[in-house]
Formats: C-alpha cells, sequence, structure tokens
C-alpha cells in the first residue's frame, strides 16, 4: 500500500503573488498548483520533505513522515499582505506560506 500527498492552494483573502506554483516532493517536481486547485499524489512510506515554488520565491522546506495508507495533507498560498511580500523580495524563501493541514 502507498501514502498519499495532499497540497492545496488556497488563502483567506487576495493573493498577491500570482502564477503557477511548482510542488516538489524530495527535490523531484510532482505537479503544478494554480490558485484554488488541490494536488494529490501517491507517495512511498516514509520520510519526506516538500517545497512549493514559483520563480525565484518558494517556501521553506518541511519534512513529514507518511505513513503506510494515510493522507498526509498540506496547504499554500503566496503572501496575503504588502510587509510579507516586501520582505519575500529580499528573503525568496518566505515568498510562499506552506503548513501542516489537519
Amino acid at each position: 500500500m502507498s501514502a498519499t500527498l495532499t497540497v492545496t492552494r488556497e488563502g483567506f483573502g487576495i493573493e498577491l503573488r500570482r502564477g503557477s506554483f511548482q510542488v516538489s516532493v524530495d527535490d523531484e517536481h510532482v505537479g503544478t498548483l494554480n490558485y484554488g486547485e488541490t494536488l494529490e499524489k501517491p507517495l512511498e512510506p516514509g520520510r519526506h520533505a516538500l517545497r512549493v515554488r514559483v520563480g525565484r520565491y518558494s517556501s521553506r522546506t518541511l519534512s513529514f513522515e507518511a505513513g503506510d495508507g494515510q493522507v498526509v495533507r498540506f496547504r499554500c498560498h503566496g503572501p496575503m499582505v504588502w510587509p510579507r511580500y516586501v520582505a519575500s523580495l529580499i528573503k525568496p524563501d518566505i515568498g510562499v506560506t506552506l503548513r501542516h493541514a489537519s
């Protein structure tokens, strides 16, 4: 059996960074997300690293454990407020927010 990774691109309010987000698991591209979309990918059980990026901007890399038959859920979105958007121009790895969803 395998595990399933689900990444949903949604936020509250207006997203200031547009375009398609590239989703990578263990440094391997697994799909693309537009606003409001959800990506589902099967995974081998075990420890993995997830990162989402758009151009030079990205999320921080999040490590997670996927158990056999488990669905692991994450949410991501671009900056929703101007201060974070401006800060991401200097520190690109805060340009996308990625969080574990319950």
